[in-house]
């Protein structure tokens, strides 16, 4: 990467003017300390190589958690349009529907911190986790088309959690057009036995605790009260389900257009036209699979909920603040030099954040917009933010999905020893519970950047603004 051809624009944002194979700019939202960091992987170049891409609109933009990624950096997010744009399954990542779950409660950090053990011991016997973990569920092979076409509507219909989940959730927690057909045998055997379970690498069940309320009406309007109120989120995605749907697509791609993967400047960037066959046969898995997803997380709330009255009494209120998803292909309606178009917007490790008034917020939401829930690492802040107008012209009403690693697990795993990290969290009285020793030191909080810094960058670009801080009381990785 030449270095010289980044242009700051401002303390919150740089610029890669369009040159060579590139149709639009690539446009980075950063501070000089977080781009001193992306300067150190190949993310920008990755930026550089979608903005090449066939169709691309506006601008490839890489928000500040970006780092090196499958194709697109993560932090990455491309728009096409619908009709003679493209889809890729590396701008969406092998993860479909990796996303957040956020929910309210009635308890304070008093009353749950002593009991914390006992908490994370009643999660943890119910929602599985860790590599190739299976759910205490057994869908058959037509409830799994059920739930790819359903989604968290699935769940609810089944006796699993109630409307006001599904309200409260991206897209209601399903996506139209989904075709379990387009879905392989092999995507199919590996998701029947993974829905309500958390799985492995950065996937998480946090019991966290509200720290700060910097906009206490839209906090109000989204369950958060006071300080202290404790919170509970959900990361995790479509499991070896998602995995293997996006596996297959990419092998497809690659076979199907052999002159497009010779002209790409990375193989990871392989592509169909939207609405050719491939292109919609994609789409239509990538759908099974972010309903799946949605009902994934649905599930293991819903576990949390029943986790929660065992131990703290029936009365125990948990509520879903919002669900959102990290990493998806969405056809989308935004205004493009002055115009409504319908397009495809890539997120990949991007949450969307839509603005109040807009009609894909949810309805007891929409005077304030959309709820943004940005994760930190074990032993940080995590965030909720609230969407912008500003986003919406900027970014297509994305903004960031975490913290962004900055270095590779093989890496964290020689720096960093699991008991070492647990002792330390433990002293901060953030407790632990983990399947493996490896998911902590591949998840240490050095790992990643500040969150703090990266939120703050979205504050300040007007991309996304914060509502409420959160701070960890207790942890559970696969």
């Amino acid at each position: 990467m030449d270095e010289k051809k980044v242009k700051k624009v401002n303390d919150y944002m740089f610029k890669v003017d369009k040159e060579g194979d590139m149709n639009v700019p690539v446009h980075i939202y950063a501070s000089d300390k977080l781009m001193d960091k992306m300067k150190k992987d190949r993310c920008i170049d990755q930026g550089k190589n979608v903005a090449t891409l066939p169709g691309i609109l506006k601008a490839s933009i890489m928000l500040s958690d970006a780092h090196q990624g499958y194709g697109f950096s993560i932090g990455g997010v491309a728009a096409f349009d619908s009709d003679t744009g493209i889809i890729t399954p590396g701008g969406i990542g092998f993860d479909i529907n990796c996303g957040v779950r956020v929910l309210t409660t009635n308890l304070t950090k008093e009353e749950v911190e002593p009991k914390i053990d006992e908490v994370l011991d009643e999660l943890f016997k119910r929602v599985p986790c860790g590599v190739g973990k299976k759910s205490q569920l057994r869908l058959t092979q037509d409830q799994l088309d059920e739930v790819m076409i359903n989604g968290a509507e699935w769940c609810v219909n089944n006796g699993y959690g109630v409307q006001e989940d599904l309200d409260n959730c991206e897209s209601n927690g399903k996506l139209p057009g989904a075709d379990p057909k387009k879905v392989s045998a092999k995507a199919r055997g590996r998701g029947l036995g993974q829905l309500g379970t958390l799985g492995a690498g950065n996937h998480f069940l946090e019991i966290q605790y509200v720290d700060q309320i910097y906009d206490a009406q839209v906090a109000k309007k989204f369950g958060i009260t006071k300080k202290d109120q404790v919170i509970v989120m959900i990361h995790c995605g479509s499991r070896g389900f998602g995995h293997q749907i996006c596996s297959d697509y990419l092998r497809k791609m690659e076979d199907h257009f052999p002159d497009i993967m010779a002209s790409l400047p990375e193989k990871d960037l392989i592509y169909a036209p939207y609405k050719s066959n491939l292109g919609q046969e994609y789409f239509a898995a990538m759908n099974c699979a972010g309903n799946y997803a949605w009902a994934n997380r649905h599930m293991i709330g819903h576990h949390v909920k029943e986790g929660f009255k065992t131990i703290f009494g029936q009365e125990t209120k948990l509520k879903t603040l919002y669900d959102v998803a990290h990493n998806i292909g969405k056809i989308e309606s935004h205004e493009i030099e002055g115009k409504k178009r319908n397009i495809i917007v890539h997120r990949k490790g991007a949450t969307r954040a839509f603005p109040k008034h807009h009609v894909d917020v949810p309805e007891k939401y929409r005077d304030v917009g959309q709820p943004v829930m940005i994760p930190g690492s074990m032993g940080t802040s995590s965030w909720i933010l609230v969407g912008t107008e500003k986003g919406m012209d900027e970014t297509f009403g994305s903004s960031v999905h975490g913290a962004g690693r900055v270095m590779s697990r093989n890496q964290a795993n020689k720096e960093f020893r699991a008991e070492t990290v647990k002792n330390d969290l433990s002293k901060q009285n953030i407790t632990v519970k983990s399947a493996s020793w490896r998911g902590i030191s591949e998840e240490a909080p050095g790992v990643y950047k500040n969150v703090d810094e990266v939120v703050d960058v979205m504050k300040n670009a007007g991309i996304s603004r914060p509502v409420s801080r959160l701070k960890p009381i207790g942890v559970i990785k696969g």
